[in-house]
């Protein structure tokens, strides 16, 4: 029996038989701390749903948070990264770079707006894009752009990533759908590339009610061009001026509850790495792979482990009441779609390891101790079984 922090780590395998069930997540702890009726009502009293004064708010006030002077209200991260390559002009025999494992939401960006994926190994140990393996493709081809995705809520090693595509001349594309917050430096995820991507689903750090997306940048034309791809490609009301154009407008109602959650953001992150350092303390002794790190450069969007029994440690776990994820199992360049399209791809022996063994263990906010404890004792009576 020991203690870490305020949470007290049982050694006893029988503590996982007491009757606790765990979710993966829970939307009620998520919005604790606001009541999203307030928010709304905001909306009603003005009578006034599609960008108008809440977007607009909220378009600052997460850009001075990320610390660029530009956001762009979109209805989803997916819309996200896709506007934000067609601003930068990419299309039909273009190629874009990014990692295979995370998810096929960077993929589906490519594919909509015709270009290739050219997929890059991943760091061993981070499981985003590995810089060395990025050097090595820009060496043997020119992309119009780079998609780095934070995954799992850790960084890349995007100020590496950044510098050697400015050497190359190729836009950087961040995807921080699972990094709100995450620093480096001094300096927030969707800050560092030319662009940011982000999603609110209602599971990420900063989460909507619904569907929602936005881009940060820098750059005041890119912005402006952003603003006219979300609707129709106007420049203005029924003239457009830009093909690709979609209705992708972040609704009223959505800004609002953000924009409330917004200044409860960083306290949320630390709470998930509070939970993410008790199992990196509590499984220290088990034979599996934890994340590389629980400071300011990881937000504990998701706490995954990586263990060749996966699959029967997953089926263990639900059947112990506990909630347990795989992100992702299926790597983009193994997926249906992509396989009948390739008929040759580099070799990524380290993707492929990672799909197989992922494992996303519950790390919310709002998880009690005794729930972190029945996850911990139920992983190690799985490992402690003859």
């Amino acid at each position: 029996m020991g203690r870490f922090g305020g949470y007290l780590i049982s050694d006893s395998l029988d503590y996982c038989c007491m009757d606790i069930a765990v979710p993966f997540f829970s939307a009620d702890a998520a919005n604790l701390e606001l009541d999203p009726l307030i928010s709304i009502s905001r909306v009603v009293r003005r009578g006034r749903y599609v960008l108008a004064e809440e977007v607009d708010a909220f378009e600052h006030s997460f850009a001075a948070y990320c610390g660029v002077p530009h956001g762009v209200g979109l209805a989803s991260g997916t819309d996200a990264l896709e506007l934000a390559l067609r601003a930068f002009g990419i299309g039909p025999g273009d190629t874009v770079m990014l990692a295979a494992n995370a998810g096929f939401y960077g993929s589906v960006a490519v594919s909509l707006v015709g270009a290739k994926a050219h997929y890059v190994e991943i760091d061993s140990d981070t499981m985003t894009l590995s810089v060395d393996s990025l050097e090595q493709a820009l060496r043997r081809g020119k992309p119009k752009a780079i998609i780095v995705t934070h995954l799992y809520g850790q960084l890349a090693d995007i100020g590496a990533i950044a510098e050697l595509a400015r050497e190359h001349g190729v836009a950087v594309v961040e995807d921080c759908a699972q990094a709100h917050g995450a620093m480096s430096g001094g300096q927030r995820a969707g800050s560092f590339g030319d662009v940011g991507c982000f999603s609110f689903y209602p599971t990420k750090n900063l989460g909507a009610l619904g569907d929602g997306g936005m881009v940060t940048c820098r750059n005041d034309a890119l912005a402006r061009k952003l603003r006219s791809l979300r609707q129709y490609g106007w420049g203005s009301k029924y003239h457009n001026e830009l093909e690709g154009g979609r209705n992708s407008r972040l609704d009223e109602v959505q800004a609002a509850v953000l924009n409330d959650k917004l200044p409860l953001l960083d306290v949320a992150n630390e709470k998930r790495r509070i939970a993410a350092r008790f199992y990196q303390s509590a499984l220290a002794s088990v034979p599996l792979r934890l994340p590389v790190s629980t400071g300011a450069d990881y937000v504990a969007h998701l706490y995954v482990v990586r263990t060749p029994q996966r699959d029967a440690l997953h089926d263990f776990l639900a059947r112990r009441g506990i909630t347990s994820e795989v992100h992702y199992p299926v790597p983009d360049h193994l997926q249906q779609v992509t396989v009948r399209q390739r008929r040759e791809r580099d070799s990524l022996a380290r993707t492929e390891d990672a799909c197989s063994s992922v494992l996303s263990l519950p790390c919310f906010v709002g998880i009690t101790p005794d729930q972190q404890q029945a996850v911990v004792s139920a992983v190690r009576e799985f490992f402690s079984a003859p």
